[in-house]
């Protein structure tokens, strides 16, 4: 099968770029403020025209010759979109017509030798085409005009789109990928990791903390195995979210973890196993997914022989719920065991799926109630009869008894604990039902 072309919507802030992804893609993927400099990575998404295929790429507002680091990292993130892409949509704003920094991305798009569509946006209606006019100055063939806040005229552009990528792949399905959520507090190292997965500078890495603002896609390959990291803006405290960006950014991330098969909660070594994180791990856990606690910047901890373990032993102390979850110790900085990351992940996604048959199941209950049986409440014998999979993804069990409802919550935890070590559960969280039989 052939690649899906890429298509590349670039231009410099606030010509609304980002609203013409989202009316792309048929929704509010990308975030939209009329604050400048809301994109600063590149985003990602599928889009189907026509039974055709393509993936569109949104990037930051393209701002040249600035001193200011993340403006900077953007110009690095359009120059890679430009490479990646199979055509470019030049977005720029009808209304102010052609400024300095349209000129200096129209040289750069030309040095690129990509095929290319000016969009002319703003465009609302009839009487306004006039303004496009100009924009042939910028020297490319094709110049249209659009409304994307409004729909205008993004049928024609997706005909034209379609029609200049040439034959596209028919859309086919696709091979199934593990989807791990790099999530975490401000400024642990994320994107860091991801860079180091993806062997080059995908997300922006500054020392800012809050960097990454929208969930971002990428695709490796681990073994065979395809993964999809998605590298996602840091978690702050509902108290601590300033403005609707931060906000919207953080809806996005709860998104994407939802979404995901795996999180890996990144912490730094440095600053220790904080609330925050411990609150990060408890909702992955009450959200089912597998979970991987990844501690970065190892490398910035002096050392003895025993520090890893006893490290974990505390964060194990700290928030017990740690215990049924792989902890890894690495440094983005100095790649160490960064290359162990995939192999967990992967580990993690098979206890996760995994499907295990009844008379192993029913063996771990009859061992546990052997070991330890059911304590009579008020007065009534509980007996508990046999247990099924009824689920995965995390796995869910059924155990039928003949009083469900008078099991106590000691005795639950202690079934948990039992079916964790029995069917090796390390990494999942367990969903225990308890039904009358």
């Amino acid at each position: 099968m052939s690649p899906i072309p890429t298509v590349a919507i670039i231009g410099r802030p606030n010509v609304g770029k980002s609203t013409l992804f989202n009316r792309l893609v048929q929704r509010r993927h990308a975030i939209v403020d009329e604050q400048e400099g809301i994109t600063r990575d590149r985003i990602y998404e599928k889009v189907d025209w026509s039974g055709k295929q393509f993936t569109l790429v949104d990037t930051g507002g393209y701002i040249p010759e600035e001193a200011d680091v993340i403006d900077a990292a953007v110009r690095e993130q359009v120059g890679f979109a430009i490479t990646e892409a199979s055509l470019i949509l030049f977005v720029v704003d009808g209304r102010d017509g052609i400024v300095a920094s349209d000129e200096v991305l129209s040289g750069l798009v030309r040095q690129s030798e990509k095929p290319v569509i000016v969009l002319v946006n703003k465009i609302d209606n009839n009487e306004m085409e006039w303004l496009t006019a100009d924009f042939f100055r910028l020297g490319m063939e094709t110049v249209l005009s659009v409304s994307a806040l409004g729909g205008r005229k993004i049928g024609d552009l997706l005909d034209e789109v379609v029609q200049r990528l040439g034959q596209i792949p028919e859309q086919q399905n696709e091979e199934e990928a593990v989807r791990v959520a790099i999530v975490g507090c401000p400024n642990v190292g994320k994107s860091s990791i991801t860079n180091r997965l993806l062997g080059r500078e995908k997300s922006i890495v500054t020392e800012i903390p809050g960097t990454t603002r929208d969930a971002v896609d990428s695709e490796v390959r681990y073994h065979g195995k395809k993964f999809i990291l998605v590298d996602t803006a840091g978690l702050r405290k509902k108290s601590k979210i300033s403005d609707d960006v931060e906000f919207y950014s953080t809806i996005r991330t709860q998104r994407a973890l939802e979404k995901s098969d795996v999180v890996a909660v990144v912490t730094d070594a440095q600053e220790g196993f904080r609330k925050q994180d411990q609150q990060i791990v408890e909702q992955v856990i009450e959200t089912g997914k597998g979970l991987l606690l990844v501690v970065n910047k190892w490398d910035l901890i002096e050392k003895e022989t025993h520090t890893l373990n006893e490290t974990a032993v505390e964060m194990r102390h700290r928030s017990p719920a740690l215990k049924d979850f792989p902890i890894l110790f690495v440094s983005a900085l100095t790649k160490q065991r960064v290359s162990s990351f995939l192999g967990e992940c992967q580990k993690v996604f098979d206890v996760w799926s995994a499907e295990h048959p009844t008379s192993r199941i029913n063996a771990v209950l009859k061992n546990a109630t052997e070991r330890n049986s059911p304590p009579a409440v008020k007065g009534k014998h509980i007996r508990l009869k046999y247990g099924t999979q009824t689920g995965s993804r995390p796995p869910r069990l059924s155990l039928f008894c003949n009083f469900p409802d008078l099991i106590p919550a000691a005795y639950r935890n202690y079934l948990e604990n039992q079916f964790r070590a029995g069917l090796d559960l390390h990494g999942t969280p367990l969903k225990l039902q308890f039904k009358r039989s």
